[in-house]
């Protein structure tokens, strides 16, 4: 035995050393049983109000050939509302950029609405369109269909 361990076991300092060893081991112990039981707040779920505004444009087109119907479907597909007028062109081409854009609007989730006399608004799905005016639109067109 060393000096010193005599020396503890004389003036009974070895119990006193023992239990500030089992006091250090208890203090380091329970911090990192508290690390392991805490957990990070969940990162709550942020939505740029930026990217709304951006996305509330409304492009007006006036095609005049049946090609010009795809350029409508980039709009619709960059989510941007387009009003698209028919009045200039030809009744059956009207009705092929009809179709094809009754298609995109489909595929894309948005809708398409009828506005005016060949005037058609076509959205995609970030856009909500509310009201009505089918019932004016009605009276409106049994009036020219008359004359």
């Amino acid at each position: 035995m060393s000096i010193k361990s005599k020396f503890k076991t004389f003036f009974f300092l070895d119990d006193e050393y023992a239990d500030n060893e089992e006091d250090q081991y208890e203090e380091e112990y329970e911090p990192e049983k508290k690390q392991k039981t805490f957990s990070p707040p969940p990162k709550p779920n942020v939505v740029s109000l930026q990217s709304v505004q951006k996305s509330s444009k409304v492009v007006l087109v006036e095609p005049r050939v049946y090609a010009e119907a795809q350029d409508v479907a980039d709009h619709l597909k960059n989510r941007k509302a387009v009003v698209v007028n028919l009045q200039r062109i030809d009744h059956d081409q009207a009705r092929r950029i009809v179709d094809f854009l009754s298609g995109t609007v489909y595929a894309l989730g948005g809708d398409i609405q009828k506005i005016g006399l060949d005037i058609f608004l076509c959205t995609p799905d970030n856009v909500e369109v509310s009201g009505s005016i089918s019932e004016f639109l009605q009276e409106k067109e049994f009036e020219h269909s008359r004359w």
